[in-house]
């Protein structure tokens, strides 16, 4: 979260009611300076101030991120099936080299390449192809990191990884899909970003029962969390993600299955600090450069801090 936002937090008017019982009974619950909600066309001032028990901040999220916005609707188009399938599981393939480069082939003691394979399998990807994936890592060609920062349509920050045995190639190759689709290199995109822990668990607990936004706050509280978000997965089912310190992954999912949670995936992200927000041009127009950045064979992942029109 960023220092600007320290102490603030956002949340639905069930969420500060909520709370609000919590304080009359004296629970402690995260402090709260100033709470606005967030609607698509207007910002209600909620005006509250409680006198809390020094603790930690949490902020709740929703319509600001992915999955509740135009620009979800639009970077989510994909091409046939098979080939977003293709290309799903060769970037999975990537990232177990990069992950067996940096932690070694054996998920017991890796545990990005744990994560790697557990987010591999929850998509289907076959087995024998996470094993070769495992095996070919250590026979590939030397292969590089790269982190490249950029702007993208309506000035969004975009941060693109790269595997590849010929950086200034792959240098080239960016720079020309940028700049042919309405961005450029630069530096500066990555303070747009901080890197984070991010649990993603499935938006049903253990029993099958919804996870309400409230309930997924106190779980944040009790898990140790920062930040809860809802999101969806490429099918529209709706997920939770729990941000925290990357040093804390494996603690607050520990925590979050023990509370109930069905956990699907752990691991270290870049996560937005700073919003971009796109017309519905600059969406597509962003849209089509991630797409083919994507389709770029040495690219890993993109991330970016755009926000659509509500």
């Amino acid at each position: 979260v960023p220092a600007a936002m320290a102490g603030t937090v956002l949340m639905s008017r069930s969420l500060c009611l909520g709370y609000g019982r919590k304080l009359a009974a004296g629970a402690p619950v995260a402090a709260l300076c100033c709470c606005t909600v967030r609607q698509p066309r207007a910002v209600l001032p909620l005006c509250l101030s409680w006198a809390t028990p020094p603790g930690r901040s949490v902020h709740c999220s929703s319509v600001r991120f992915a999955g509740h916005n135009k620009w979800s609707k639009v970077k989510n188009i994909k091409g046939p099936k098979d080939a977003a399938r293709s290309r799903m599981f060769m970037k999975f393939a990537l990232m177990i080299r990069l992950a067996v480069r940096e932690g070694g082939a054996n998920p017991d003691f890796n545990a990005q390449l744990a994560n790697i394979i557990e987010q591999c399998r929850s998509k289907n990807m076959p087995k024998a192809s996470i094993e070769a994936a495992v095996k070919g890592a250590d026979k590939s060609k030397a292969s590089s990191y790269a982190l490249y920062e950029g702007r993208g349509p309506g000035s969004s920050s975009l941060l693109i990884e790269i595997l590849t045995d010929n950086n200034a190639r792959s240098h080239r190759e960016i720079k020309h899909i940028l700049a042919k689709n309405g961005g450029t290199m630069c530096d500066g995109a990555r303070y747009s970003f901080q890197r984070k822990g991010v649990v993603t668990a499935s938006g049903q607990d253990a029993a099958g029962r919804v996870v309400s936004l409230e309930r997924a706050l106190e779980l944040a509280i009790e898990s140790g969390a920062e930040d809860v978000r809802e999101t969806e997965d490429e099918e529209e089912k709706p997920l939770l993600q729990f941000i925290c310190d990357v040093s804390s992954l494996r603690g607050v999912r520990q925590a979050l299955d023990s509370l109930g949670l069905r956990t699907l995936a752990a691991g270290p992200e870049f996560v937005a600090c700073s919003l971009a927000q796109l017309s519905q041009g600059e969406m597509e127009s962003a849209s089509r450069l991630l797409e083919v950045l994507n389709e770029c064979p040495d690219v890993i992942r993109v991330w970016d801090n755009i926000q659509g029109e509500a």
